[in-house]
C-alpha cells in the first residue's frame, strides 16, 4: 500500500484527492493550516464530504475546533491521518519528514488567487515559494523521490499564441500569484537536476465543480444569482476560461502519480484543461439555463492581472499520461448546482 502526503489536503482540490486516493486503496498523509482565507468550516465539510464521516462542530474557537476535527478524522480510519501544520514552518515540516514514512507528495497547498495576490504579495511569496522550497529541501534531506505539484495557467500571463503549451517561452506574468507559480516550477526543476528529485509540475486550468472555493467565480456567481445580487462583470464579457471538471483534474493527478512512480528520472510539465474556451458571458448564460435563476448585471472595468483569455493544449497529458477529460461544461454545471443547492441551505456559516 502506496502512502501520499498531500499538502492543503483539506482544500478543494485536496479533498477530492484525498477521496480518490483512499478509494484507490492509499494511505494518506494530509497537511493543512486551514488558512483563514475562506471559512475553515467548509475545509471540515470538505473532509467530511471525502471521508464519508459527519463532525459536530460545537464550539466558537477554531482552534479547538480543528484540534477537535483532526482527533475524529485520525481516530475515524487507520489510511488517513491530518495534521494541522503549515508550510511556512520549516521545523513542523520537518517534524512530519521525521515522524512519517511516505512514497512521495503532493503539493496543492498555496495562497491562491490572483486579484487578491496584489493586495498581500509578500504572503504570497512567502507561502507559495519558501513553503515550496521547504518541502523541497525536506525531499532532499530524506531521499522523497516523488514530487507531483499544482501549478496554474495563470503562468501563460501575456503569451499570445492560443492554445498554451507547455513549450511555450514564458516570459510576462500579469501577477504575483502567477509570478510565484512560475518560480515554484524553476525551483522544482534545479532541484530535479541537482538532486535527482522526480517532479511533475500540473498547470491547472480554472478548475471547478462540487466544493469549489467560495471565492471563485462560479460558485460566487451561483450565489449571487440565487439571491438576485449584481454580478460584476469586468470588461465586455468576451474574456474566456478554459474551465475543467474536478474529476477531471483528479484523473490527471492520479495519473501523474502513477507515471512518475515508473520513471528513474522525471521532470515534466502538463497542462490540465478541458482543451475548449468557455466566454465569460457563455459561462452566465449557462449558468441561468441550469438554474432557473435569472442574473443582475452590471459591468465594470478590466481588473488587474486578469488574463483574457486561457486555452489548454493538452495533447502533451494526452499521449503521456492518458489524461482523458470526460465532462463538459453544461453537465458540470449541472452537477455543481446540486451540491451548491443541497449546501447553501446546510451550511449555517
Amino acid at each position: 500500500m502506496k502512502t501520499y502526503l498531500i499538502t492543503g489536503g483539506a482544500g478543494f482540490i485536496g479533498s477530492h484527492l484525498v477521496k480518490k486516493l483512499l478509494s484507490e486503496n492509499f494511505k494518506v498523509i494530509i497537511i493543512d493550516n486551514f488558512d483563514g482565507f475562506y471559512d475553515y468550516k467548509i475545509k471540515i465539510s470538505n473532509l467530511c464530504e471525502a471521508t464519508n464521516t459527519s463532525f459536530e462542530i460545537k464550539s466558537d474557537e477554531k482552534e479547538k475546533n480543528i484540534k477537535e476535527f483532526a482527533n475524529f478524522i485520525n481516530n475515524s480510519d487507520e489510511n488517513i491521518t491530518l495534521l494541522n501544520k503549515d508550510i511556512r514552518n520549516f521545523d513542523n515540516l520537518n517534524e512530519v519528514f521525521e515522524n512519517y514514512k511516505f512514497d512521495g507528495i503532493v503539493h496543492l497547498a498555496a495562497k491562491a488567487g490572483v486579484r487578491p495576490s496584489f493586495e498581500k504579495p509578500l504572503d504570497y511569496e512567502e507561502t507559495n515559494i519558501r513553503g515550496t522550497l521547504n518541502l523541497l529541501e525536506l525531499c532532499k534531506k530524506f531521499k522523497i523521490n516523488n514530487f507531483v505539484c499544482a501549478s496554474s495557467s495563470s503562468v501563460y500571463g501575456d503569451t499570445p499564441k492560443l492554445p498554451f503549451s507547455e513549450s511555450d517561452n514564458i516570459q510576462k506574468t500579469l501577477s504575483p500569484y502567477a509570478l510565484t507559480k512560475k518560480t515554484c516550477e524553476e525551483m522544482a526543476y534545479l532541484y530535479y537536476k541537482n538532486y535527482a528529485i522526480k517532479v511533475i509540475m500540473l498547470r491547472f486550468f480554472t478548475v471547478y465543480g462540487p466544493g469549489q472555493r467560495p471565492d471563485l467565480a462560479i460558485h460566487k456567481f451561483a450565489k449571487k444569482l440565487k439571491y438576485n445580487e449584481k454580478i460584476s462583470i469586468y470588461g465586455d464579457g468576451k474574456t474566456g476560461r478554459d474551465y475543467t471538471y474536478i474529476d477531471d483534474i483528479i484523473s490527471g493527478i492520479t495519473a501523474s502519480i502513477n507515471f512518475i512512480s515508473q520513471k528513474d528520472k522525471c521532470y515534466e510539465i502538463f497542462n490540465l484543461g478541458n482543451n475548449r474556451v468557455i466566454t465569460l458571458m457563455e459561462m452566465v448564460e449557462t449558468m441561468e439555463k441550469i438554474s432557473g435563476y435569472k442574473s443582475n448585471l452590471e459591468f465594470c472595468d478590466f481588473q488587474k492581472g486578469d488574463m483574457p483569455m486561457t486555452y489548454a493544449d493538452i495533447s502533451k497529458a494526452v499521449k503521456m499520461l492518458g489524461y482523458s477529460p470526460k465532462v463538459n461544461f453544461e453537465d458540470g454545471i449541472k452537477i455543481f448546482f446540486e451540491w451548491f443547492e443541497k449546501k447553501e441551505s446546510s451550511w449555517d456559516f
